[in-house]
């Protein structure tokens, strides 16, 4: 079939962010299936398009609410309330609905559309739903916005997650209608959207990417944990908060822990023992000089990429239940800790033992193989409908 894939965000070269990855992976992975795979959605400033010749880019945008000024969050705010849109789906008026019928009749013969996430689509819904149409959740955005409603400080924020909320549910019901079957990357996401009948939706594991990863090698170890995240997120940053107020004062004070990516501004407090390295030139170097990787999630839904990323690369971990959703198969070294002492016990357990000499790596090949497998299956089975 000749599939379209309708993104806000086309599949880049060199993905980083965990969207950006399943963006990548799902594409791909139906082009391995033996599917022709157009792209349509616009690029991110700094990046590639994956695969250029199948891209039809509807122009550059910065979409990330932390790399803009005040001027342009204030057009796409009154965008929102224009286009009575949530703000992430009121961006995406960079184009018109004409840019929109013009590049879709430019990849005519079309059999199908991939709506990839509610962004885009919801935009355009009353375009793509002359489709057939499989619409991809990466999570369930109305409850990450319901979530981040309650965590806001200030009645305008609240305010503002809140409106998002009931529209983006108004907007992910609307798309699960529209579409002959849904794909989710989490078991839970299933019934949250309604749609939890196996003609009506699909869960897709996930890899980082569709090739195997590289084998295990001999690792420079220089930090006894160490996480690396955007923490400009809200989800993310309720797991940072939450790590540093509840698991770094019950670990011992020769306990050495580094932190990467942009936290928006001013780190946030915590002892000399944890050191914030902001962006580092690679995050698999980074990650890979920790004995054991926190895995720290809080709250959200969809998939965490990060716990994706860590079994693949055979590293011993400690995660919340949280972190682990969308996780069919746990790995042997990693150890699941809701409550704050059991995370610190566990933490301060393995790397006693790393710092003993004790092996706690493992061949992450084995996890990556039966992930892809599944989202192949997946894949083929959802597009059966």
């Amino acid at each position: 079939m000749h599939l379209v894939f309708i993104s806000s965000l086309v599949p880049v070269a060199a993905p980083a962010s965990g969207y950006d990855i399943a963006n990548r992976v799902i594409a791909d992975a139906l082009r391995l299936l033996g599917h022709k795979v157009s792209v349509l959605g616009f690029l991110q400033p700094g990046h590639r398009p994956a695969h250029p010749d199948e891209t039809r880019l509807l122009g550059t945008l910065e979409v990330t609410n932390a790399r803009v000024g005040k001027l342009q969050k204030a057009l796409w705010l009154k965008d929102a309330f224009v286009h009575g849109e949530p703000v992430s789906v009121a961006k995406m008026h960079a184009v018109t609905s004409s840019g929109i019928r013009s590049a879709l009749a430019e990849l005519e013969p079309v059999d199908g559309l991939i709506l990839n996430s509610v962004q885009l689509p919801g935009a355009f819904r009353e375009i793509f739903e002359a489709y057939r149409s499989v619409f991809v959740a990466h999570n369930v955005e109305a409850r990450s916005a319901a979530d981040n409603a309650a965590n806001a400080e200030g009645w305008v924020t609240r305010f503002l997650f809140r409106r998002d909320s009931r529209l983006l549910a108004e907007l992910e019901t609307s798309l699960c209608t529209i579409a002959d079957h849904v794909f989710t990357l989490a078991e839970a996401d299933r019934a949250a959207l309604g749609v939890a009948g196996d003609d009506r939706s699909t869960v897709l594991p996930l890899v980082t990417s569709v090739l195997p990863p590289e084998p295990q090698a001999a690792r420079a170890l220089v930090y006894d944990a160490g996480m690396i995240g955007s923490w400009t997120w809200a989800a993310n940053r309720a797991g940072l908060d939450w790590f540093l107020e509840q698991i770094v004062p019950r670990l011992p004070a020769d306990f050495r822990i580094a932190i990467a990516g942009d936290t928006g501004g001013e780190p946030p407090a915590a002892p000399d023992t944890v050191s914030f390295l902001g962006r580092v030139p690679d995050a698999r170097d980074f990650v890979r000089s920790c004995r054991v990787v926190p895995l720290i999630s809080q709250t959200g839904t969809g998939v965490q990429l990060k716990t994706i990323e860590t079994f693949e690369m055979g590293l011993p971990s400690v995660a919340t239940r949280s972190a682990l959703r969308g996780i069919s198969v746990q790995p042997d070294n990693c150890v699941l800790a809701d409550d704050a002492d059991d995370f610190a016990r566990a933490l301060v357990d393995m790397v006693g033992r790393s710092r003993d000499g004790q092996e706690l790596d493992r061949d992450g090949r084995a996890f990556h193989a039966l992930q892809l497998e599944g989202l192949m299956d997946a894949l083929k089975q959802g597009l059966r409908w």
